[in-house]
């Protein structure tokens, strides 16, 4: 039976970029929701991946009948599809929690900041995953402008506990890149609408109860604006990107991804000026071109290495 053609390298870089882009107006769109809508981070995580979990069963049932796949043993999917879901709500609640106890600015540059350091030194022990001279360059550079435009600006308030979140946050979003790159890397990474589909509704199901307890429904009076808020938090930064993402992350190095995910602060920070009125400040703008220029290097590392393995397939086949 024929198999699926793998997705290429510079594809995935893009699907990557477009994720980690789509993922910094998240935080403007939670923003907007927790100050008029009444719900807390728990009931946000939950609509987020209910709402995204809907779009993406339609979708579904909607794209033409994808290409054959390499079988996948049953077992070995329900690991893969249990170890994700958990791994995303580890992820998604925790940041949100964090968010809440230390602030924005303290949970992104925990959470983003960590996750490419655990990333990096698991796949290098788990898979053998070596960055390179340049890769760690690229890696260094990136958690300075992180810590640069996320932290440049003062007024910041470190809390213990949320500072532990943000780990969490961290640990969660290490294990499911971790994760789809060490089944992408033995080809049965499983279809990635799917992957996010069962992800999301395993994150909505264990949520369920807290988000209940939290406060389940808004309370306000723009639901409108509030139910549009939420359509566009459920489509295009957790259907849409995660899809997306998981598709990359199958094909990129674990470490490549986690830093090309740093995006996701730099968009952020220009829909917090463009569209909220927010200063553009000195640190903001050095902390964007460094890590900028950090995710171009590493993406272009990622090429050239994609390119020698390319050229030395023939010799070792």
């Amino acid at each position: 039976m024929p198999v699926r053609a793998a997705l290429s390298t510079g594809r995935g870089l893009l699907y990557v970029v477009f994720a980690a882009t789509a993922w910094g107006t998240a935080g403007a769109a939670a923003a907007l929701l927790y100050g008029r809508s009444g719900l807390g981070p728990l009931a946000l995580t939950f609509w987020r991946a209910a709402g995204g979990c809907l779009l993406l069963l339609v979708a579904r049932a909607l794209r033409p009948a994808p290409a054959p796949v390499r079988p996948e043993p049953r077992r070995r999917r329900l690991v893969r599809v249990l170890a994700t879901g958990a791994g995303l709500t580890l992820f998604q609640a925790a940041y949100f929690c964090a968010v809440r106890s230390t602030g924005l600015a303290v949970a992104t540059v925990v959470t983003l900041g960590s996750g490419p350091v655990l990333i990096a030194l698991a796949a290098r022990v788990l898979m053998g995953e070596r960055l390179g001279r340049g890769g760690t360059l690229a890696v260094a550079g990136a958690l300075l402008g992180l810590a640069v435009l996320v932290l440049g600006g003062g007024g910041t308030e470190v809390r213990p506990l949320g500072v532990l979140l943000a780990l969490l946050s961290a640990a969660g979003y290490a294990a499911i890149t971790l994760l789809t790159r060490w089944f992408g890397r033995t080809g049965t990474a499983g279809d990635p609408l799917d992957t996010s589909l069962w992800a999301f509704a395993i994150c909505a199901v264990v949520l369920l109860p807290a988000a209940w307890a939290e406060g389940i429904t808004p309370h306000t009076a723009d639901l409108g604006r509030t139910l549009l808020l939420l359509g566009y938090l459920a489509s295009v930064p957790t259907a849409a990107a995660y899809g997306l993402y998981f598709a990359g992350a199958a094909v990129l190095r674990a470490a490549t991804v986690s830093v090309i995910a740093l995006i996701e602060p730099v968009s952020a920070a220009a829909i917090a000026v463009l569209l909220l009125g927010e200063r553009l400040t000195a640190a903001t703008v050095l902390g964007t071109v460094i890590l900028l220029a950090a995710v171009t290097g590493l993406g272009l590392e990622e090429a050239r290495s994609a390119a020698v393995r390319r050229r030395a397939a023939p010799a070792t086949g």
